[in-house]
């Protein structure tokens, strides 16, 4: 499958708003607009994510296809683990415990994604529709489940698999045919009015948006079934909207929607360290873009070629850059003949 700048301008924006999501996280009961935003992002970033994430599964069939996704998901989610872990103790992080079972803070999202690819092999079988409406039906009910949670990230494997399943059934056409003036005008619209109802919200949750906990936890034990079935639609509606805004040419961020797991894995370095150091403060709105700011210096900086380089081997289990990189030093030593 060729890559277009489409996708890889979208994995951007939304390897953006994973990272930005995190920094404004520890405030968002601190200003009522920073709160809004949170749970505004959070409807649809990981939905979305995972959309496309389920766009570029469409080779899942081919032979080793699962045996490479092994090595590119569950090896990293291991070293990743063990990673986070002494970085912890390092920065002083408490009120944690160590076991492989429960995944370290985002790498849920690897262990659910290999999972997602197994679901596909059944779930491939029912039609498009069906196999859709029976994910989100059984999306639902997990949540009266108390005992499905963070362990092996089942509770999020299963809620967020539906929009892993969707984005297996699109195809690119389907997502130019979304990039309309009328669609933009109706999403400009719907994406305004959903912020502007969650924050007449008196109260919400952002349980409901990280699908990692039970129904009897979030305080619903009854009507949460109704609430996810909302969230569900909210978040794909936000979903399509978001999409039908991305720009398709390329441009000075495309390429970096080609290189989003070494953002996705290494940015909790810095939000880590700036949660235990309370380095980061919001009092205004304007300390806002300051944070969007430093997000979108960790983007670029966990991004770049020098840092690829000496993350490969934990990342991708290779170390061809780090390899490249002797060679044309040693090359620059060589003396030329004279």
């Amino acid at each position: 499958m060729n890559r277009e700048p489409l996708l890889d301008n979208a994995k951007f924006l939304l390897i953006f708003l994973v990272v930005f999501g995190h920094v404004i996280q520890p405030f968002k009961s601190d200003l009522k607009s920073v709160e809004v935003l949170y749970h505004w992002i959070y409807l649809f970033h990981m939905p979305a994510f995972i959309v496309l994430s389920g766009f570029f599964a469409k080779g899942f069939l081919d032979k080793g296809y699962l045996k490479k996704l092994a090595k590119k998901l569950l090896l990293p989610y291991l070293i990743f683990h063990i990673f986070y872990t002494l970085y912890y103790l390092l920065i002083g992080v408490s009120g944690w415990q160590f076991t492989i079972l429960i995944p370290r803070w985002s790498l849920w999202f690897l262990l659910s994604l290999f999972c997602w690819h197994i679901l596909l092999t059944v779930f491939k079988r029912f039609p498009p529709f069906i196999g859709t409406v029976l994910a989100i039906g059984i999306g639902v009910i997990v949540g009266y489940i108390d005992q499905v949670g963070h362990t092996f990230s089942l509770s999020r494997t299963i809620v967020f698999f539906p929009f892993f399943l969707i984005g297996y059934w699109i195809t690119h056409d389907s997502l130019i045919k979304l990039r309309t003036n009328k669609i933009r005008a109706f999403s400009l619209m719907t994406m305004s009015f959903v912020a502007i109802g969650i924050f007449l919200l008196p109260t919400f949750s952002s349980n409901w948006l990280l699908a990692s906990h039970s129904y009897h936890a979030i305080g619903y034990p009854v009507l949460g079934g109704a609430i996810r079935l909302g969230i569900y639609s909210l978040s794909l509606v936000m979903s399509i909207c978001f999409f039908s805004w991305i720009p398709s040419r390329q441009n000075m961020f495309t390429h970096i929607g080609k290189k989003t797991i070494y953002v996705y894995l290494l940015h909790g370095i810095f939000i880590h360290f700036f949660r235990q150091s309370n380095l980061i403060k919001i009092d205004t709105i304007l300390d806002v873009i300051g944070l969007v700011i430093i997000s979108l210096a960790i983007v670029m900086i966990l991004s770049s070629k020098y840092i690829r380089t000496i993350a490969q081997p934990l990342i991708e289990a290779k170390a061809s850059k780090l390899k490249q990189r002797f060679e044309e030093k040693a090359n620059r030593n060589e003396p030329n003949p004279s």
